[in-house]
């Protein structure tokens, strides 16, 4: 401001004054060192270190020559408005960092924890894995744990972009990051903060940048050739031409404008805040990107390779229908139910929850699982089995055998079948919308499952995929395999998206890996690329439209800044472009092509 004022009074001094031309010049001097001296001081330090030609070193050559050509005003004016754009470049890309930055304050500043009997507040860090933590209304967790006393609702937001607060109660698992909304919850310890989830996740979007996608290297080696290319042109303008043609101070003038125009600034910065914008507008969705070319990357598939279950299905069992044969249904409820009552498999525990049937646990009388087929028990001196076809054939209890797209239970009482539970994985609510929204785009689906091709056939039919792209009965193996034959088969991108926890070797080969509901999980967030805090398959048509629209916005940006620039730099020579020109094709290109940057991604 102080510069801006000198050079306003130098302008009104020179016009009206008419002093003596050296106080002029040493007024506009000093406006000129007061404006542009970290400009200068940059300048020069890059060249002491060897990195002669970059923007700075520019200005510097531009400015300084215009002050030589006696043209003070325009001079100092070229800084000055250069200045004023760097202003406004760093006002967009503080900006575009506030959905990084917001995700940042997921970070906790201290934890309480229980030593002797009394709460000690003490960093994150010094609390180890077992001790316990209590956490009251309004604080952030500051460790992952498991909820030993208390019931409330988490904001977990931050972490998964999910605005309905999630319950929580004994027996919970908790992440760090999220807050506490109501009750007091005293966690018992299960990570140090190094391994803990927010730290996990800190470092993964702190270190994003560092993984550069190919526009944003090009840019960087574009700018290594492009600068000293065009200070080769400006010297030959400037003095080769003045040695042929004559008339030193007019093309001496403009090789200085050429210079000025020339300034690479919105190819440098505008490329990779786009990327730095789309990254933080996915953080903010719940969607963890790690780098620049995994988002370019994106743009560039054309399959999507599914697990099933955890990823498509819920992973999560419940009871489709009861089918009595001797009794009613609630009695065969009831009995299922005192069968898997100490059962801790997922199917065990879909039976204990359904339905109102309450069992008195003092009535049993013994459990006993018999591995390959099922659960024995006595519930008031009478024996219980509950299991699987094999089951019923090694006690010789006489039932039909039953296929059915899922899994089938077998009940009996006292060698007396009772019945069949008929058990299936619940298929995610947005998972047939998922798979609607990539053929629209043009992209594969496949299924890979471990289950039965029975299994397989009717999860694939409902989810709409195609009979030819569902595999079933696959080893962990056996999927690096056959997405190894599905890349064979696509000659663009394949990704890979599963819950990464049995996962790994597969989302390591994809092309680009997805941990789906990932959070929390070390291996998710080591192997995997991307990783969806959310558990919704939905997220991907979110991410892949983020990609698109990062791809839009990096070539718009690139076609817009070349493009004025060859146009004005080609008038510059001709004389036809003056230093006014020469200035908004520098500091208003790259301001427009920042602007563009952040704005253009927060539009999509």
């Amino acid at each position: 401001i102080v510069g801006a004022v000198i050079y306003a009074a130098a302008i009104l001094i020179d016009i009206f004054a008419g002093i003596n031309h050296w106080i002029v010049f040493g007024i506009f001097l000093v406006s000129f060192l007061i404006i542009g001296g970290d400009v200068i001081w940059k300048a020069l330090r890059n060249i002491a270190r060897g990195r002669i030609f970059d923007e700075n070193f520019l200005m510097l050559i531009a400015t300084v020559g215009a002050f030589v050509l006696q043209d003070y005003r325009e001079g100092v004016a070229v800084m000055l408005f250069y200045q004023v754009g760097e202003l406004f470049q760093s006002y967009a890309v503080n900006r575009s960092r506030k959905s990084i930055s917001e995700l940042m304050d997921i970070a906790p500043e201290f934890a309480n924890v229980m030593r002797v009997g009394k709460l000690e507040t003490v960093d994150p860090e010094e609390v180890e894995v077992g001790e316990t933590i209590v956490v009251k209304p309004g604080e952030k967790i500051p460790l992952d744990g498991v909820v030993l006393e208390g019931t409330s609702f988490l904001d977990t937001s931050a972490l998964t972009g999910e605005s309905v607060p999630r319950e929580v109660q004994p027996e919970s698992s908790v992440l760090s990051g999220c807050i506490n909304n109501t009750g007091v919850l005293t966690i018992e310890v299960t990570k140090e903060f190094e391994d803990s989830t927010v730290a996990k996740i800190l470092d993964l979007v702190e270190n994003a940048s560092s993984r550069k996608a190919n526009a944003e290297n090009f840019i960087t080696k574009f700018a290594r050739y492009y600068t000293p290319i065009v200070v080769v042109i400006a010297l030959i303008v400037g003095l080769g031409f003045p040695a042929l043609f004559g008339n030193f101070n007019m093309w001496f003038g403009r090789a200085l404008i050429f210079l000025v125009i020339s300034c690479p600034c919105a190819l440098v910065l505008s490329v990779p805040l786009t990327f730095f914008s789309s990254i933080g507008k996915a953080s903010k969705s719940g969607i963890l990107i790690k780098g620049g070319n995994y988002l370019e990357a994106l743009t560039t598939i054309g399959a999507v390779v599914f697990d099933k279950t955890g990823t498509l299905t819920k992973g999560k069992f419940k009871i489709d229908k009861l089918e009595a044969v001797n009794g009613n249904e609630d009695d065969l409820l009831k009995t299922a139910k005192i069968g898997e009552f100490y059962s801790n498999h997922p199917i065990g525990k879909a039976i204990i929850s359904h339905g109102s049937i309450e069992i008195n646990e003092e009535y049993i009388e013994g459990y006993k699982e018999l591995s390959g087929f099922g659960v024995l028990s006595y519930y008031e001196g009478k024996m219980i089995l509950i299991g699987n076809y094999k089951l019923m054939k090694e006690y010789k209890i006489e039932a039909e055998e039953k296929h059915y797209a899922g899994t089938v239970l077998y009940v009996a009482e006292n060698n007396i079948f009772l019945g069949y539970v008929y058990i299936s994985d619940e298929i995610k609510e947005d998972s047939p919308m998922t798979i609607e929204g990539l053929k629209k785009a043009g992209i594969q689906s496949y299924m890979l499952t471990g289950d039965s091709d029975r299994i397989g056939a009717v999860v694939g039919e409902k989810l709409g995929l195609q009979p030819e792209n569902v595999y079933s009965q696959l080893l962990p193996q056996d999927k690096v395999s056959k997405l190894e034959e599905i890349k064979s088969k696509n000659d663009k991108g394949v990704v890979f998206v599963g819950d990464g926890v049995n996962d790994a070797p597969v989302l390591s080969l994809a092309d680009v890996g997805i941990a789906m509901g990932g959070v929390g999980s070390d291996i998710a967030i080591e192997a995997a690329d991307v990783v969806i805090m959310k558990d919704e398959p939905s997220k991907i048509l979110e991410l892949l439209k983020i990609a698109k629209q990062n791809k839009k916005v990096v070539m718009q940006n690139i076609v817009m800044a070349l493009g004025v620039k060859v146009i004005v730099m080609v008038l510059g020579v001709f004389g036809i472009a003056n230093m006014w020109m020469a200035i908004f094709s520098d500091v208003g290109v790259s301001l427009l092509a920042v602007l563009n940057a952040s704005q253009g991604i927060k539009r999509n």
